[in-house]
């Protein structure tokens, strides 16, 4: 295993596809991962090898450190590392020198497409990463289907501001790759009005978002910026709130908006047609191409239309499991109907109506249980983005003597002067009484994963 640890830089991209002509598999790890966390994930997969900024080696992960022994040496990014290209004492290489100074033939290699390709480690919004391993055949399937309802072509200029340590954000490179077409890496949207300046300059057609990233678009003044040739948004990782979606369509009328929805284990489960977004507001659509899902409840039965379900997924985009966690994997990926075949239980409750359209519900470790009522989260939270001003929103439920759980509201107004009162108030008119919050609280913002996901473990 070959772990990289850069932020999104065409050194990033180069270390991705010469780890797998290498024949090894690549690890990638969010640039903002500290060094304990960074410690835990390579030694958990029992990397040989490190690409990084100099300032990680420079921290103490380097090649005999006692700190992970399996690290045999080291590539560096940035200033130049203490030791020749040819590895030297420390055995750390300089990222240029060793452009400079080794052949670019791959090396013989055996490999088929059953083997591993990468690690993808995935903590999502709670729990302890794990590393999801994908083989060849996986990254390759995912890429071709996603190009392929996107309608990816070589003449497509696609940005991302994904970190590509994030599945949502690798396979906006694969496709890009797949295809021939022009992929601008952001390392972040922290400057969003350097980024639409890119976006207008280089006449960008594809962008790829989260709804926090929506968030902050939508409070931005785009006049100032030409985007008339975006033909197409991405929207995954967290379901999109339909107050979003529509202001969404009214700013940017010419581009089709593709509503997804996915899991690292899988990458991508299901995806809305442009066509269908205006008619079936809030939905995330059907199964990808080449694949099933349906939706089981606790005994695996299939539910009727309009009951809540866990979604289960078929098909080649199934990874390999977890990576030395075979009691994470058993109960993630489980027997299917076919003999040795596996399918993912994905965790996420789904809602389907009498055409098979699906629709988020929530988490199934979300699901809060407040006057003997089942309350989904996803709920409240759509009303709450119905606020005018409201850009970030959650709902967690919190111990209460007489409720069990009471509903707690997180919301996120820059700019306007909301009242607790007068939040409740608007659930009222919108909610039935079980699911109206009790508290709302009004923070600066929300905490999020890497990937943009709102952290409701912290919030909790």
């Amino acid at each position: 295993r070959v772990a990289i640890q850069l932020p999104n830089c065409v050194e990033a991209v180069v270390a991705i596809f010469g780890v797998v002509k290498a024949g090894a598999v690549f690890v990638m790890i969010n640039s903002a991962t500290k060094h304990d966390k960074l410690c835990c994930i390579l030694n958990h997969c029992q990397a040989t090898a490190l690409v990084a900024e100099a300032s990680t080696l420079a921290g103490g992960i380097r090649p005999g450190s006692a700190e992970v022994p399996s690290l045999q040496l080291a590539v560096s990014r940035g200033a130049k590392a203490p030791g020749p290209p040819s590895a030297g004492a420390m055995g750390c290489f300089d990222f240029g020198l060793m452009q400079e100074s080794f052949p670019p033939d791959a090396p013989a290699c055996s490999g088929i497409d059953l083997d591993l390709a990468c690690l993808i480690y995935t903590s999502g919004s709670t729990g302890e990463p794990k590393g999801v391993m994908c083989d060849h055949s996986n990254v390759v399937f995912v890429t071709e289907s996603i190009a392929a309802y996107l309608h990816n072509h070589e003449s497509d200029v696609v940005l991302s501001a994904l970190p590509l340590a994030f599945s949502y954000g690798l396979y906006q490179l694969m496709a890009a790759v797949r295809v021939g077409a022009q992929l601008i890496l952001e390392d972040s949207f922290a400057f969003p009005v350097v980024v639409l300046q890119r976006m207008s300059k280089e006449g960008v057609t594809g962008f790829a978002g989260v709804p926090t990233l929506y968030a902050l678009l939508l409070s931005l003044d785009l006049a100032a910026f030409d985007l008339s040739k975006l033909r197409y948004l991405t929207n995954a990782a967290a379901a999109l709130p339909v107050e979003h979606v529509k202001r969404l369509r009214q700013r940017f009328p010419q581009a089709d908006l593709f509503l997804m929805h996915g899991l690292t284990e899988v990458a991508r489960t299901v995806f809305l047609e442009p066509g269908e977004v205006d008619r079936r507001p809030g939905s995330v659509g059907k199964a990808i191409p080449g694949t099933e899902v349906w939706l089981e409840d606790d005994e695996g039965r299939r539910v009727a239309p309009g009951e809540a379900g866990e979604m289960v997924v078929r098909g080649r985009h199934v990874m390999r499991g977890y990576w030395n966690d075979p009691e994470g994997t058993a109960a993630r990926f489980r027997p299917g109907p076919i003999a040795g075949e596996r399918l993912c239980h994905s965790g996420d409750l789904f809602r389907a109506d009498e055409e098979g359209f699906l629709y988020f519900v929530s988490r199934k470790d979300d699901i809060i249980k407040s006057r003997g009522e089942k309350v989904a989260p996803r709920e409240v939270e759509n009303i709450l983005y119905s606020i005018e001003g409201v850009t970030e929103a959650a709902v967690i439920g919190v111990a209460d003597p007489v409720l069990g759980l009471a509903i707690k509201a997180f919301v996120v107004a820059p700019g306007r002067s909301l009242s607790a009162a007068e939040v409740i108030a608007h659930c009222k008119a919108h909610l039935e009484d079980f699911m109206v919050p009790k508290f709302v609280e009004f923070p600066e913002e929300l905490p999020k994963t890497p990937s943009g996901k709102i952290r409701k473990v912290e919030l909790r």
